[in-house]
C-alpha cells in the first residue's frame, strides 16, 4: 500500500523534476520541440507545465484534456490543450502537438508526429509518420526570392482510417486536408496541402498526391501512383500501378499509363509499341 501511493506521487511529480535528475537535459527536451513554438506565439514552453502519465511514463501538458483509460508510452509527449480521448495509445517517441484531438480507441505507432490536425475514432496511426506540418507552397517576389506561402490551416482525418508508416499529410493553406471515414493509406505516402480524399479509398505504397486535388469515394490507388496538383477523380476510379493523372477523371472504371487512360486504351497503345518496336527490328 506504501509504495502504491509512493508511485502515484511519483507520477504526478513536475517534468522538471524528473529531468533533474540523471536523465537527458532540459536543453535537449525544449530543443526537440523547437519545430512548434509557433504554436506557443513563439514562447518557448515551460518545462515545469510537463507531468509524467502515471499509465505508461508518458509526458503531457498540464493543460491537455486526457481521458483516465489513455496509455502514453515513456518518451511520448502530449502539448497544450491536445484532447485525447478514451482508450486512445500512443507509442514511445510520439509527439502530440498543441490543440490536436484524438478520438475514441485510436492507436498511435512509435514516433509519430501529429500537429495542426484531429484524427477521429477507432483510427490506426503506424510508426514514423507526420501529419499537419506545413505543406509545400512557395513563390517568387518581386526581388526574384522564394518566398513561403502561408500554411495555416489543419488536417481533418475521419473515423476508422489507417494511415501507414512515414506516410506525410500536409495541413491546408486554403482549405483543410480531409481524409475520409474508413480509408486505408499505405506506407511512404505523400499528400499534399488541401487535398480531399473521399472515404473509403485505398491508396497503394509510395503514391503522391499533390496540392488541392480532389478524390472521390472508393478510389482505389496502386503503388506509385501520381496525381497531379489541382485534379479531381471521381468515386470508384481505380488506377493501375505507375500510373500519372494529369487531367480531371470524370467517369468511374480502371485506368493506367503515362498519363493515365482508360485502361481498354492504354492496353492497346501498349500492344501497337510491342508491334511497331517488333517491325522496326526486322526492318
Amino acid at each position: 500500500m506504501a509504495m502504491a501511493i509512493a508511485l502515484r506521487k511519483v507520477s504526478l511529480q513536475p517534468f522538471s523534476f524528473i529531468l533533474s535528475r540523471k536523465c537527458p537535459s532540459h536543453d535537449r527536451f525544449i530543443s526537440g520541440m523547437s519545430d512548434e513554438l509557433h504554436s506557443y506565439n513563439g514562447k518557448i514552453p515551460n518545462p515545469s507545465e510537463f507531468m509524467i502519465w502515471k499509465n505508461g511514463g508518458g509526458v503531457f501538458h498540464n493543460s491537455a484534456s486526457i481521458d483516465p483509460t489513455v496509455l502514453i508510452e515513456a518518451g511520448a509527449v502530449i502539448h497544450s490543450n491536445s484532447n485525447i480521448a478514451q482508450n486512445v495509445q500512443i507509442g514511445s517517441g510520439s509527439i502530440i502537438g498543441p490543440s490536436v484531438s484524438i478520438g475514441e480507441s485510436t492507436k498511435i505507432g512509435y514516433n509519430v508526429v501529429l500537429s495542426n490536425c484531429s484524427v477521429g475514432q477507432f483510427c490506426i496511426i503506424h510508426s514514423g509518420a507526420c501529419i499537419g506540418q506545413d505543406g509545400f507552397g512557395f513563390f517568387i517576389d518581386d526581388k526574384g526570392q522564394v518566398v513561403k506561402k502561408p500554411q495555416d490551416l489543419s488536417v481533418k482525418i475521419g473515423n476508422h482510417v489507417e494511415i501507414g508508416a512515414n506516410t506525410c499529410i500536409d495541413r491546408g493553406s486554403w482549405r483543410d486536408t480531409t481524409i475520409g471515414d474508413f480509408t486505408k493509406i499505405d506506407n511512404l505516402v505523400q499528400i499534399g496541402h488541401n487535398v480531399i480524399i473521399g472515404k473509403c479509398c485505398i491508396i497503394c505504397g509510395q503514391s503522391g498526391i499533390a496540392g488541392s486535388s480532389i478524390l472521390g469515394d472508393y478510389v482505389t490507388m496502386g503503388g506509385r501512383v501520381a496525381i497531379k496538383d489541382h485534379v479531381s477523380i471521381a468515386s470508384k476510379v481505380r488506377l493501375a500501378a505507375n500510373s500519372l493523372v494529369t487531367k480531371n477523371l470524370t467517369t468511374a472504371g480502371d485506368y493506367a499509363g503515362f498519363p493515365a487512360v482508360p485502361a481498354e486504351e492504354w492496353r492497346k497503345q501498349i500492344v501497337s509499341l510491342r508491334f511497331l518496336s517488333k517491325k522496326d527490328q526486322v526492318s
